[in-house]
């Protein structure tokens, strides 16, 4: 299968780009959409580059890159009960909620914005930009990533 990119949503004020430089890999935990649960298990890979998306914070938008560095395996959170992602439903022999590694690979010098972002006609189809969309991690095309890439090395 080819590589796949990606788009992960994340607010700094839990997680940012800068505390996955800092750990350099990392659990992605806590989805619970059955959609991106479905990614995690179906769709992504091993080796698949992802775009770290900042949202709900002053400068929203892209700060950085990473990699899926691992499998789908249980997401921990799940059956820990005093997680917030706790999942009483959830069994250890059929786990209803995934997780993957990933690996930080750069920090962007400025964040491409949002309303960057949607200046440009390359991405107008890019899934983050629709109405209504609040899935956490969204597919991206290798020319939306590509490009992507080179609005941030614009931006150096």
């Amino acid at each position: 299968m080819d590589k796949q990119y990606w788009l992960f949503k994340t607010e700094p004020s839990t997680y940012s780009i800068d505390d996955l430089k800092r750990e350099k890999v990392t659990e992605w935990w806590g989805i619970r959409n059955y959609q991106v649960r479905n990614f995690i298990r179906d769709t992504m890979r091993s080796g698949d580059e992802a775009l770290i998306y900042h949202s709900s914070t002053e400068s929203i938008g892209i700060s950085g890159r990473a990699k899926i560095v691992s499998e789908a395996y249980p997401d921990t959170q799940q059956f820990d009960k005093k997680s917030h992602y706790f999942d009483p439903k959830s069994k250890q022999e059929s786990p209803s909620w995934l997780s993957r590694d990933v690996q930080f690979e750069e920090k962007f010098t400025q964040i491409i914005t949002l309303a960057e972002l949607k200046q440009q006609p390359e991405l107008r189809e890019m899934l983050i930009l629709r109405p209504g969309n609040r899935l956490s991690i969204t597919p991206l095309t290798e020319r939306e990533f590509t490009h992507i890439l080179t609005l941030a090395k614009k931006k150096k």
